[in-house]
């Protein structure tokens, strides 16, 4: 047996080619029994078991710097590194994260949640070691999925100009959740299926070192040749027009070839790109017949197949008012089955548009459709919106342009960790003039609201939700802006998720209870009934700062409220665990609001 705990870079040096093609064997078998116990994410890992040993053979980390794009690849990266008896944790509270995260380990050279960033990160490393007198790489393994994000085209535009030891490891699957329908992959499949060029380029190398030329002419007049059937076969060479030298097409599950490539790759010292194509799954078929179905999984013990989750009941809300209104129109950014949008894009294939891992451009492409009179609406998770920031406010909202974003996995989403939490998304959006939000905490209101976001706004709106199912429900034809019941002089309030734990604070401690379901611009008349307490507690599902609850203190304090406000929130980045977890730590559960209102007032008061 090959893989164990101590295995490193000497130990994978000193291997044979047969060795280490069995030690891929079992890194996959390892992968398949771990992550179908602890969920996660198996299929972008399968398809880099080599690719990642062939990684760890040639360079020397945490000397060479490897910067995982996306992190959720580099599973067998952590194996590689000392974690291997970990992997019982993975995506758990307390244990070993799904993404790399360097004060976990000093083989992680760069956190790595979102995609498009390696090449960015990792030529700024690259240009701080060569600075500082440091030879070794950095290494940044980027997807092509990630290369439909603009910042990985930001980051390659400069990479040619650093004059550093950066390496670009392209992981070509033609997949990024879903398939890869763009340009670029449309680019790279033609490169992949341009064998033709490796062939004549081995045949000429090997007529040519037959031919009796000597000294540095040959290497020039190969050089020339290598260049001009480039031209002649891929027409042009996207890479090498940046300034970064081009190898490949490399077999992703070849070691030898891996192993050549790299290595020719550290020889160049100047910024190389190196093509890899790879099978997404590969190993297990299962996650090779459906690669997209296994890119993430859940555990074995929790799955769940029954009942629709917020994100269907988006979906095929969307879908039954597409067909009753043709200007409706949906976008997604490579999340089609992720946001529920199947349902649409099933329905009104030419209304359904995947703008690849590109906020940015979904956000301001949505504004070009509103301009022209249709209605899109974007279906994002929240972490991801965040990207689209800068659109949001200047091609959208300046205008202002009627675009609903329907934002998925608002709150708390669990194992992800602290680069995929929906923290942000209130505080971030309810900053932009023009902007209305609601939040539903059950599937009723999310229909509603969905309803009211198009027919009723004429800005832009959002409809934030969580992830998951709902835990309460209503049926009414028509969502208010709030739900109030009177009780004694104490008030609870609160919006999303949570609010489904108002019913049992009412029946329990008879105290007041306040449900925002349009959370921005809140009501007038939430400030009013809020006015008449004089305990007031405030729960949010979200970040203080700039929150609904800082909000609501605020506009008391113009009153000249007299009062007590206690506010219960996020302040920092939320850690790995499950969602009931978060909840509980963060003072959200059911119990911990009971708690804090059956106790004293420990807020902020007023009356001073």
């Amino acid at each position: 047996m090959y893989l164990n705990k101590n295995i490193s870079h000497d130990t994978l040096k000193a291997m044979t080619l047969e060795e280490k093609n069995e030690l891929c064997k079992e890194i996959r078998s390892f992968l398949v029994k771990s992550v179908r116990n602890t969920g996660g994410h198996l299929s972008p890992n399968l398809g880099v078991v080599e690719m990642t040993v062939a990684l760890h053979s040639v360079f020397e980390s945490p000397l060479d710097k490897l910067v995982f794009d996306v992190g959720h690849q580099a599973y067998v990266h952590k194996m590689l590194t000392g974690r291997l008896g970990r992997f019982g944790t993975l995506r758990k509270q307390g244990g070993i994260s799904g993404f790399p995260r360097p004060d976990e380990s000093e083989h992680d050279a760069f956190i790595a949640g979102h995609s498009s960033i390696s090449i960015s990160a990792a030529a700024g490393i690259a240009k701080a070691m060569k600075l500082s007198g440091d030879n070794h790489h950095a290494v940044a393994i980027i997807g092509d999925g990630a290369f439909t994000g603009g910042i990985a085209f930001e980051g390659l535009n400069n990479a040619g100009k650093i004059d550093a030891n950066l390496i670009i490891v392209l992981n070509d699957n033609g997949m990024s959740i879903s398939k890869n329908k763009s340009a670029f992959a449309m680019y790279l499949a033609h490169i992949r299926s341009s064998r033709k060029y490796l062939k004549t380029k081995r045949s000429v190398k090997n007529i040519i070192s037959k031919t009796p030329l000597i000294g540095k002419g040959i290497d020039r007049s190969l050089s020339r040749i290598k260049h001009i059937f480039k031209e002649i076969i891929y027409k042009s060479n996207l890479f090498e027009s940046f300034g970064i030298n081009y190898i490949g097409p490399v077999d992703g599950h070849n070691m030898h070839e891996l192993i050549r490539a790299f290595e020719a790759a550290r020889m160049i010292n100047k910024p190389s790109i190196v093509h890899v194509y790879t099978k997404k799954g590969k190993g297990y078929l299962p996650a090779e017949q459906n690669p997209g179905e296994y890119h993430g999984i859940t555990s074995v013990k929790t799955a769940v197949k029954s009942k629709d989750t917020f994100s269907d009941v988006m979906g095929k809300t969307l879908a039954e008012l597409g067909t009753k209104d043709k200007s409706i129109c949906a976008i997604t950014a490579a999340m089609k089955y992720g946001t529920g949008l199947q349902h649409f894009c099933a329905e009104h294939r030419d209304r359904y548009f995947d703008g690849g891992i590109a906020e940015q451009h979904c956000v301001t492409f949505a504004g070009g459709l509103a301009q022209q009179g249709m209605k899109p609406v974007f279906a994002v998770y929240s972490t991801f919106l965040q990207r689209g920031f800068d659109q949001m406010i200047h091609d959208i909202s300046i205008h202002p342009l009627h675009v609903v974003f329907a934002i998925d996995r608002a709150g708390f989403v669990g194992e992800d960790g602290a680069t995929h939490q929906g923290i942000f998304d209130v505080s971030v959006l309810g900053a932009i003039p023009n902007m209305a939000i609601y939040s539903p905490s059950n599937y009723c209101e999310l229909r509603n609201t969905l309803n009211r976001a198009l027919y009723e706004e004429k800005g832009p709106a959002c409809v934030r939700y969580p992830k998951g199912r709902e835990e309460w429900s209503v049926n009414e034809k028509y969502t208010p802006d709030f739900r109030f019941k009177s009780g004694d002089n104490q008030l609870v309030v609160t919006y999303g998720r949570i609010a489904a734990n108002l019913t049992e604070i009412y029946k329990s401690t008879g105290k007041s209870t306040l449900q925002l379901i349009k959370i921005n611009p809140i009501p007038k008349e939430v400030i009013q009934i809020c006015a008449n307490y004089e305990n007031i507690y405030l729960f949010e599902e979200g970040i203080e700062n700039g929150g609904v609850s800082s909000k609501i203190a605020v506009e008391l304090l113009k009153l000249g409220y007299k009062g007590n406000v206690s506010i219960t929130a996020v302040n920092d980045f939320v850690k790995t665990g499950t969602v009931e977890q978060q909840l509980e730590l963060h003072g959200l559960s059911k119990n911990k609001m009971l708690e804090k209102i059956i106790g004293i007032p420990q807020g902020i008061a007023m009356n001073e």
